[in-house]
């Protein structure tokens, strides 16, 4: 594609073509990211460094397969690929180099590795310069040891798991929603992740681990020999949610065998410093003390690490040096976790986060309107901001009642979505004019991404003069107010942006709920996890507006195979 971003002069003389103008809309896109995130602003004249958009990390072009076609061009003095992020800065020796590379290359497509088409788009930057964290050490107490078995060993080890025995067998265990798992001592029980002290399973460990942990012992990569495994095998894209094994089940010495594929594995503090660190192929990862007890460990669900470039990397921590940074293709994994029952409480030094040193605190409810702002802040508006892009990936599918509803309005409404997310409800009746908005700033970014209205702001003062709508929805927002007071005041909020006649759609989750006078299992067993996932149902509520006030049209149980996200 020929050059036309560069002078604004030539296109006010020029007419652009449907693609040109196309062109030039995803290029000024690019320029408004790589200043909303970074600060960085794009130049109109030439220079060596050049910010490659799609050309990322985080949209699955690789290091090795983006390289290669820039090099075409010119000497590469380096290749920034920040982590997670859709864009990449190369810097050419020259800036001829970088020109021809400009005008060849935008909106030119490549296929990543998933063999998907991507498009890039290309603008010239004066810096690329990236805030690299400090060198990172392994949390205390872990340890990662590089081909602890032979690949002989790997492949009977692997072949020893019969995946499609019978299912009496007490040993068998169903998949779970992400992984297959499989038990051998004691069955580990996900509805409280805990065991069953008291009900070993029949045969202890396979004796095929013996001479393995036996080995194991005399070498001393372990204290003690473990009696429970359990056996999870990963497709590419599963993973498993970060938790810390529960401290009253399991012994202080925790070890897992990494087999048949390699896995970066994330390790948190409760202070938010995140180690991502990579497991080999055939490693063995031990876990104790403070690692064992305090951090969490998890693997994102991802068909693609990010991880280094330099061969001679192989285990340890992933590091934050952009020019040395990659994507590794996941494999099938099979993961052999060895852990020792508890039989007396745990005492570790950890009693603030230890189940069997913690009481349970009787139930608060905050005191005072403050109060229950500063709960909200903490643990709805902080987190929601911390997982906006996960979140958004998972809201894709619009809610059949609220689709029916937005597309039953007259054309031309007018209607705010109060809480509006990522969007996902803002452009499902085009005939209407739809302004959403939410605490969220990173999910009102994906909105403005999307090319939606939406704004920023507090559900209990929304900056919408009175009476100029004519429909709202509020959709599983109110239920994260901490008190009744506050609820109430959302739903007062809601009458006040509506007209007379007006009509309001209000979805909350239903604590109290049953669907064929039976109680869910995720409200029965009072828990929440990615394992025991049970969908829920909500509440729906149309409220419609009349000069005398609010005036409820209908109330509906939503059933838990109608209603997903």
């Amino acid at each position: 594609m020929r050059s036309i971003a560069m002078d604004s002069n030539h296109q006010s003389n020029y007419k652009l073509s449907k693609t040109e103008k196309k062109f030039v809309r995803k290029q000024m896109k690019a320029r408004h990211t790589l200043l909303r995130h970074e600060g960085i602003e794009t130049v109109s004249s030439a220079t060596q460094i050049l910010v490659v958009a799609n050309g990322g990390l985080g949209n699955g072009v690789s290091r090795n397969q983006l390289l290669p076609v820039l090099e075409k061009f010119g000497q590469v003095d380096a290749l920034l690929m920040p982590p997670n992020k859709p864009y990449s800065f190369v810097r050419y020796k020259t800036v001829e180099e970088s020109m021809k590379a400009y005008d060849a290359l935008n909106g030119k497509e490549i296929v990543d590795d998933l063999g998907q088409k991507i498009i890039l788009y290309f603008n010239f930057v004066e810096k690329a310069q990236w805030k690299e964290l400090g060198l990172q050490a392994l949390p205390p107490g872990l340890m990662v040891i590089e081909e602890i078995i032979s690949s002989e060993d790997e492949k009977i080890l692997l072949e020893s798991v019969n995946w499609t025995e019978d299912t009496d067998n007490q040993n068998f265990q169903k998949s779970l929603k992400h992984r297959r798992v499989k038990h051998f001592g004691y069955e580990f029980q996900y509805e409280n992740n805990n065991v069953n002290k008291d009900k070993p399973l029949p045969g202890g460990l396979p004796a095929i681990y013996d001479s393995i942990l036996e080995k194991w012992l005399k070498e001393g990569f372990i204290s003690y020999k473990p009696d429970q495994l359990t056996v999870n095998q990963y497709e590419p894209g599963h993973g498993i949610p970060a938790h810390i094994d529960t401290h009253s089940a399991f012994e202080d010495e925790i070890v897992s065998l990494s087999l048949g594929s390699e896995i970066v594995m994330d390790f948190k503090h409760p202070d938010g410093v995140t180690v991502p660190v990579m497991l080999p192929r055939r490693s063995l990862l031990v876990m104790t003390g403070e690692s064992r007890y305090l951090w969490t460990h998890g693997i994102t669900p991802r068909k693609f690490d990010t991880v280094q470039a330099s061969k001679s990397h192989k285990s340890g921590i992933i590091t934050s040096d952009v020019g040395d940074l990659t994507l590794n293709k996941r494999g099938i994994r099979t993961s052999f976790t060895f852990r020792k029952v508890r039989q007396t409480p745990c005492n570790c030094g950890y009693p603030w986060v230890c189940d069997s040193q913690m009481k349970e605190p009787p139930p608060s409810f905050p005191e005072s309107d403050r109060e229950a702002s500063q709960l909200e802040q903490e643990y709805v508006h902080r987190v929601y901001e911390e997982i906006a892009g996960h979140f958004s990936s998972t809201r894709h599918t619009p809610w059949p009642y609220i689709v029916e509803f937005l597309k039953a309005l007259p054309s031309g409404s007018l209607v705010a979505d109060i809480g509006c997310g990522n969007g996902k409800y803002l452009g499902i009746n085009k005939e209407l004019y739809m302004i959403g908005c939410d605490r969220s700033q990173n999910l009102v970014d994906i909105c403005r991404e999307r090319q939606f209205q939406a704004f920023v702001c507090d559900a209990l003062a929304v900056p919408i003069r009175s009476g100029s709508c004519d429909a709202c929805i509020s959709i599983a927002v109110i239920h994260h107010f901490a008190t009744a007071e506050r609820r109430v005041a959302a739903l007062q909020e809601l009458v006040r942006l509506l007209r007379p006649g007006g009509r309001a759609l209000i979805y909350v989750w239903a604590m109290e709920q049953e669907y064929k006078k039976r109680k869910s299992k995720y409200l029965r067993e009072n828990r929440i996890g990615q394992e025991n996932w049970d969908r829920l149902s909500g509440a729906l509520v149309e409220l419609a507006w009349d000069a005398s006030g609010p005036v409820r049209i209908s109330h509906k149980r939503a059933s838990d195979t109608a209603f997903y996200s």
